[in-house]
């Protein structure tokens, strides 16, 4: 049955996460995977960089966990068409200061390229509205990331 099918490979994409693995981790680089497809539904090698080395430091893990966190989260994006599940998890799991911390994890991959698609801002605005980072909080974590990363803000 097409059903049982799909749980198992959702089943199978879960098996696949790193050691001590769960659901927090796999929702934060499913969202990362977002931010850097967003605009041209391709997973760039400096991007991918970017995504890794976020995980790594937020999660503390190894560049093999890390790797496989990726793997699990892109298929989890693969069958997922809402960010709500992802956020949903992020809500329930994360305090107020590691929500802001996620936004700026987002900014950073946004600006992998050096610019700033409406189409990231977007996704940006929604996933912070979603997890119930205001307006202010996201721009400030964007002013941070800029500052971080030696680019001047937009007037």
């Amino acid at each position: 049955m097409m059903i049982d099918r799909l749980f198992a490979w959702i089943k199978e994409g879960d098996a696949a996460l790193p050691q001590g693995g769960d659901e927090l981790q796999l929702a934060v680089a499913a969202l990362l995977l977002e931010a850097a497809v967003v605009v041209d539904g391709d997973f760039d090698p400096h991007e991918r960089e970017i995504v890794l080395r976020l995980l790594q430091r937020r999660f503390a893990l190894s560049p093999d966990n890390a790797q496989l966190l990726v793997a699990a989260a892109k298929r989890r994006v693969e069958i997922s068409s809402q960010l709500f599940g992802f956020t949903s998890t992020v809500n329930s799991r994360l305090s107020r200061e590691r929500k802001v911390e996620l936004i700026e994890m987002l900014w950073e991959v946004a600006y992998a390229d050096g610019v700033l698609d409406p189409l990231e801002d977007t996704l940006l605005r929604r996933v912070a509205g979603l997890i119930d980072v205001s307006d202010h909080e996201r721009g400030e974590a964007k002013r941070r990331v800029l500052q971080r990363l030696g680019m001047q803000p937009a007037e």
